[in-house]
C-alpha cells in the first residue's frame, strides 16, 4: 500500500492484521523488507504489524530533497496520523532507532505507549568536541564516496561488518547477504548519500532526555557498524524509563542473524 505526504512523496508500507500495533523503522539504507523476522512473529502473536519504506528507500518515491532525518520523522508522522494509531509500540534498527525517539519526543505524547531502540545510532555517532569517543568524520565520508560511486560493489562488501561475518567461526548466509543488497539497491542512491549525514550527524540528546515513556535498548557488544560504548552505553543515561540489554559477539544487525533472541526479548518488554 502506499500513502501520499502533503509534498507528494509516496511512501510503501505494510499493514498486517489487528491488535496493538507495532511500528517498525528500517535502517540505512534497506526497506520495511528487514523486518520480515519481527513482522511475521509479532503478526502470530496477535499484534498489528506496520512498516514503511522511508522516502528515497525501497519502494517509495525516490526524493531530491528532504533526505533528512527531520523530514523522515514528518513523513512517519502524517503516515502513523493517516493509520489512526494508538498505544502504539514503535521499533527502530540503527537508523530508525534515531527515528523512533525523534518520532516519539516530537509527536508522540499521549499516543506511544513503549519504544525499542535496536543497533541504534542514538544519541550522536559523529565526533565532535563534545562526543570525543564518537566515529570521526573521515569514516563517514569514505561510506559517502563508496555509496555515491561504487554503490553495488560498496553495499556488497557492507554487509560483511554489517552481519559480523568477518568474525572467526561465523557461519556466513548468502541468502542474508543477498537480501540487504536486494533492499540496498532498491533504493535511490541519492538519497542513500544524503541519508548518511542523517544518521551520523543528528544529535538525538534532547530527544533521548525528553522521552517518558518505557524504552528497551537494544544493542550487541560486537556491533562493528555503530559501536556499544558511544551509543546504547550513552543513551541509557539519557532516558527517564530505559532499560539496556546487551548482547555478546551480537552484530549490528542482529535482528536478522539473532531473530529469535530479539524476538523474545521484545516480547517481553512489550508485556512487562
Amino acid at each position: 500500500m502506499k500513502f501520499t505526504t502533503k509534498d507528494g512523496t509516496e511512501i510503501y508500507y505494510k499493514d498486517w492484521g489487528k491488535g496493538q500495533p507495532i511500528v517498525f523503522h528500517h535502517g540505512w539504507p534497506l526497506s520495511s523488507d528487514d523486518w520480515d523476522a519481527q513482522m511475521m512473529f509479532f503478526s502470530q502473536k496477535g499484534y498489528r504489524v506496520i512498516a514503511h519504506d522511508r522516502r528515497g528507500h525501497g519502494r517509495s518515491t525516490q526524493t531530491a530533497t528532504g533526505n533528512d532525518m527531520e523530514t523522515y520523522v514528518n513523513d512517519a508522522a502524517e503516515l502513523y496520523d493517516f493509520l489512526d494509531l494508538k498505544d502504539a509500540i514503535h521499533v527502530g534498527h540503527s537508523t530508525g532507532g534515531g527515528e523512533v525517539i525523534k518520532y516519539v519526543a516530537k509527536y508522540g505524547k499521549g499516543i506511544v505507549a513503549k519504544a525499542v531502540l535496536i543497533s541504534a545510532v542514538t544519541p550522536l555517532m559523529l565526533q565532535t568536541e563534545a562526543n570525543p569517543d564518537g566515529v570521526p568524520l573521515s569514516v563517514f565520508d569514505e561510506i559517502r564516496q563508496g555509496t555515491a560511486f561504487n554503490r553495488p560493489q560498496y553495499f556488497e562488501d557492507f554487509t560483511i561488518p554489517f552481519y559480523g561475518y568477518n568474525r572467526e567461526g561465523a557461519k556466513t548466509s548468502e541468502g542474508i547477504r543477498k537480501n540487504w543488497w536486494r533492499q540496498g539497491m532498491m533504493g535511490s542512491v541519492l538519497a542513500h548519500h544524503d541519508g548518511i549525514k542523517a544518521f551520523s550527524e543528528t544529535d538525538f540528546t534532547e530527544d533521548l532526555k525528553s522521552v517518558e515513556i518505557p524504552v528497551l535498548v537494544l544493542h550487541g557488544e560486537d556491533d562493528q557498524i555503530v559501536p556499544i560504548d558511544n551509543s546504547a552505553k550513552k543513551a541509557i543515561k539519557l532516558l527517564k524509563n530505559g532499560k539496556l540489554i546487551t548482547y555478546p559477539g551480537f552484530p549490528h544487525g542482529m535482528p536478522t542473524t539473532e531473530a529469535a533472541t530479539i524476538n523474545a526479548d521484545i516480547l517481553d518488554f512489550v508485556n512487562s
